[in-house]
This record gives C-alpha cells, structure tokens and sequence, in this order.
C-alpha cells in the first residue's frame, strides 16, 4: 500500500488572482528548461530551452483559468507539469496542499484520479485497437474500480458526454472529430477527477463543431463541480469560457485579468494586441476599432532577451519610451504585480486600454 502524500505548509494565495476559499491547485515558482545536446558521435549539453520561467497562479474551485498565447509560449508544458507528466525544473506545484513536484510515480498515482487531463488531438490520444466501451473504462481498471456495475457507470459516462451508449462496441475511428473529443472527455471522467486539464480541446474541431463541446464542458463543470485550467490560443473561445485569464508570453505569465477585465481593457501591450485581433461581428465597430499589431517573431526560447522578453517586438518600446525606460525595459525583468489597474502584469509601463 503506498503512503499517503504529505500535506505541507500552506502557501498563501496570491492577491487578485482569484475567487473565495482556498485554491484547488497552485503552482509556485514553476521552472520547465529542456536540455539542447550537440549534434555528433559525443552529444553534449549545449544550452537549455527556457519553456516555462517561474511562472504562478492559482486555481480555485468549480473556476476555469485560461491559459493563452502563442505557439511555443510554454503553455502546454505547464500543463503537463502540473500534472507530473512532465518533471519540473524547480518550483512548486500543490493539489490542496500536497506538494506534487517531490512525488514518485507510485505515490503520485492515487492523486491522478483527482487530476486528469483531456489532450488536444482526439484521434491521436485514443487507442484504436480496443472498443470505446474499453477506452473509457481504462482508467477504471487501472485504479482498480471496474467492479460489479463497472459497464453501466461507462454507460452512463457516454450518456452523459452526449453519445448513445448503444455504440460504446464501435472504435475510435468510426466517430467525427467532435464525438471523438466527447469520448476523450468521458474517459478523464471516468474517475470522478476534481481538476481537469483541457489541453486546447477544440483546436482540432470545425468551428461548427466547437460551440457544442464548450458548451458540454460548462455543462459538466456545473454539474459536476469541476475546476479547469484551459489551455488555448484562441482568445475568442476564451472569452467564453474563463473565469480568469492568464497571458503568456516566452515561458512568463505577462498579465492574469479576470475575463471580463482582461478582454475590455487589457494592460500589458501584448495582450493588448492579443485582444485587438479578435474580429468583431459589427462591420462599424470593426472598421473604426483600435489595431494594436506587434512586428517581428517570436525570440527563441534558447536565447530569450535580457530584461522584458517581449520588448524586441513592443510597439510602446518602439515609439513610445524614453531613452532611460528603454533601459530599464533591457536591464530589468518586471515583476508580476498589480500596478494601479486591479489586477497583476508584467509590464514597467502598464497602462489600460479601452478596447472591446
């Protein structure tokens, strides 16, 4: 029988991130560097990839954190560390009060029916040698608890994700891309889980298809009881579905708003050009908006910037700083704090902008 996992000393939640009660899951601190190695016979460590650069937040109960950014931002490494899937460099990660980063595979097993995780490819992510009716009864055999009425709970799990029972026989490729999701999502189900990791679960999906998952997901977190932690770079399906958002940007959180607060008047630049981009339905409103554009590509994560990552491509960096700010905008890193707008960002020159 493995020991228990140890309850260690709180850590205190952090202002203005979010709702009442003590958070479900923290993270403190969080560190995810990859090793390069050389090419050749004799491979040797080169330098690191900076995906994660201690990054934190909380995430409370029956709430939905989105996590956005682009590409390469490290949000999917996050997700994966939280959950031990991934070890972290350095840092802390707690599921009410149990440190997650120190844990063995063996003691951080009881824990994973309380943490689960549906990926972004439905298709890729699903066994294609064994029927549904055995893809979402997997976890429960694992853990022990496919017993007498094992096969009506699966029953149930499909039913309750929106599929007919009747075809738990079938296999994975003779579903759509969005019933396919629905099976993935009735499988990190199957446990009863608390928190939920939805790595970009709609990224993959038509966008007619897209609307009914998200709407399953909310559905499920108020019946349920759910917490999410949402990784996406569409703002537009965030915008619907966060409670709070998060920004990335190159391995650091850059503003955490909540939703409301972050898509009306956003802080740090970069997400003020995140959000200028969502396309608006009214042709007027479109056409007379405000366009916030960053130029240039992403740094790489080998060799990010000194300072704020995100000044090679700022636009207020570009035309709006003096020569002095600039300096302090290469020298040194901004903290995540609240600066006078009510909510944390990682910017010297923060400043709110009415957008949407």
């Amino acid at each position: 029988m493995s020991a228990p996992a140890q309850v260690a000393a709180p850590l205190t939640p952090l202002p203005g991130h979010g709702g009442s009660g003590e958070p479900v899951l923290q993270a403190r601190d969080l560190v995810k560097h990859f090793p390069v190695m050389s090419r050749g016979v004799v491979r040797r460590r080169v330098g690191d990839v900076h995906a994660v650069c201690g990054v934190s937040f909380d995430l409370y109960e029956n709430e939905t954190l989105g996590l956005v950014g682009e590409s390469g931002s490290g949000k999917t490494t996050i997700s994966r560390t939280v959950l031990g899937l991934e070890s972290a460099t350095s840092g802390q990660v707690r599921y009410r009060g149990r440190e997650l980063t120190e844990l063995s595979r063996r003691r951080m097993r009881p824990l994973r029916r309380e943490l689960q995780i549906v990926f972004q490819d439905p298709y890729a992510s699903l066994d294609p040698r064994i029927s549904v009716h055995e893809i979402v009864a997997e976890p429960l055999r694992i853990h022990g608890r496919y017993e007498s009425g094992a096969a009506d709970e699966v029953r149930e799990l499909l039913r309750l994700v929106g599929l007919n029972p009747e075809h738990g026989n079938r296999y994975a490729h003779e579903f759509s891309g969005g019933q396919r999701q629905r099976i993935g999502i009735a499988r990190a189900l199957a446990l009863r889980p608390k928190v939920v990791v939805l790595d970009e679960p709609v990224s993959a999906l038509d966008v007619s298809i897209q609307a009914g998952v998200l709407n399953l997901l909310m559905d499920l977190q108020s019946e349920l009881g759910l917490s999410y932690l949402f990784v996406a770079h569409d703002l537009s399906v965030m915008r619907h579905v966060a409670d709070r958002v998060a920004v990335m940007y190159l391995g650091r959180l850059v503003e955490i708003a909540p939703a409301h607060q972050l898509f009306s008047r956003p802080a740090h630049p970069y997400t003020q050009a995140l959000v200028s981009a969502i396309p608006l339905p009214d042709p007027r409103k479109e056409r007379a908006r405000k366009r916030i554009t960053v130029q240039g590509e992403v740094p790489s994560p080998v060799r990010p910037p000194s300072g704020c990552r995100f000044r090679t491509r700022c636009p207020k960096f570009a035309d709006q700083l003096t020569e002095s700010e600039r300096t302090a905008c290469i020298e040194e890193v901004p903290a995540l704090v609240d600066r006078g707008g009510g909510n944390p960002v990682a910017c010297h020159y923060a400043e709110s902008v009415q957008l949407l």
